[in-house]
């Protein structure tokens, strides 16, 4: 006797989903007032116009000159700098760094890992390097100190 009441109560159930659901089914494109889509709406010309509040200039450098959280500071590519100081093996093969500068150039016999050293040049922050690390400097003139 559970057993029927449980089952006519599960059909009845079914019964009101299938009747409910059924109600838009030949209509699939509908809108919530039951009227068919035939067309897209297409916007208001005379409408606003919508516009960045703040264009982004292609030519414009992608970092400002500064103090970069845990780095060196960035110094503009025209400014000479003199860097002293013990030089440490970057992560990749053949990477030099010193202060966080990735040293490129110079004399290889001079700049060697663990070497303190005094160096002289200028920083490259736009040069695409192997090395994965530090701002890329251009050695300029290199001596043991």
């Amino acid at each position: 006797m559970r057993t029927l009441r449980i089952a006519a109560a599960a059909l009845l159930v079914c019964t009101a989903l299938v009747a409910c659901a059924g109600q838009d089914a030949g209509n699939d494109f509908a809108t919530p007032t039951g009227a068919p889509v035939t067309e897209l709406p297409t916007p208001d010309p005379t409408g606003p116009v919508v516009s960045p509040t703040d264009p982004v200039d292609p030519t414009a450098p992608l970092s400002r000159p500064g103090k970069r959280p845990g780095g060196p500071p960035m110094p503009t590519a025209t400014s000479e700098l003199t860097l002293t100081g013990r030089i440490e093996a970057g992560v990749e093969p053949g990477c030099l760094l010193l202060d966080g500068y990735l040293l490129l150039g110079g004399p290889r016999e001079v700049l060697t890992a663990g070497a303190t050293v005094t160096v002289t040049g200028r920083p490259a922050p736009g040069m695409l390097t192997t090395c994965q690390q530090g701002t890329p400097f251009q050695v300029e003139s290199a001596k043991r100190a």
